[in-house]
């Protein structure tokens, strides 16, 4: 089975992008819903955020917004959140990718925001980002509520910046045209990802430690 990563930074377009990969029937791990898993009431993980971050429960579920608050500018508060986090997600990861290759899927997709600074690329053959113009991100984020062109740019302060992002990428989609321009991108590379596998399949190659030479992200016209 390959594994399809999926990544690009705040407001490039991503979640269409994921709806649009669910819709061509293809299995895929949202890693930001998994968190939502762990903070709900019940959440696995919600005792343990509550004792580190005293308040932040209402309900027995956690509060994103006051979790939010406590971590956003506090750069040791958010590495103690992502201890409690990180490792649960990446049993869901890993048990979601045993589960579809058990189901015969020859790709699954992982959806993950902070793909590269996590590791999240060493699980998968294949990485796509997306992009966007900047004008085009900023009036995305920007019309979000809540949302301040002083919070946008300390987000993007926070994450791999986007032309890095591009750089280490295998597959570059362009969300800045239409929707329609998007899914025609998508369609192209699952094409190629199901008509030469071979070539992206470099997940165990990286365990062996190969040599191979990473191709060149591809770019697909609109």
């Amino acid at each position: 089975m390959l594994v399809l990563g999926l990544t690009g930074s705040i407001g490039m377009g991503k979640s269409a992008a994921a709806t649009m990969l669910r819709r061509m029937g293809l299995p895929l791990h949202d890693s930001d819903q998994a968190v939502h898993r762990l903070l709900v009431k019940g959440g696995r993980a919600v005792a343990e955020v509550e004792a580190t971050f005293p308040g932040v429960v209402v309900d027995g579920a956690v509060d994103r917004r006051r979790l939010a608050k406590r971590v956003f500018e506090d750069s040791g508060a958010l590495a103690r959140l992502e201890a409690i986090l990180h490792p649960a997600i990446r049993r869901a990861t890993r048990e979601f990718l045993k589960q579809q290759a058990r189901n015969g899927r020859w790709l699954a997709v992982l959806d993950i925001p902070l793909l590269f600074e996590t590791g999240g690329e060493s699980l998968c053959d294949a990485v796509v980002v997306v992009s966007a113009p900047r004008f085009v991100q900023e009036a995305r984020v920007l019309g979000r509520r809540d949302m301040t062109l002083a919070r946008f740019n300390a987000i993007l302060a926070k994450q791999m910046s986007d032309r890095e992002k591009r750089r280490r990428a295998d597959f570059v989609v362009s969300t800045g045209l239409s929707k329609s321009a998007t899914l025609r991108q998508l369609r192209a590379i699952v094409t190629l990802l199901r008509e030469r596998p071979e070539r992206y399949r470099r997940a165990n190659a990286r365990h062996l430690q190969a040599t191979a030479v990473r191709p060149k992200p591809r770019r697909f016209r609109a």
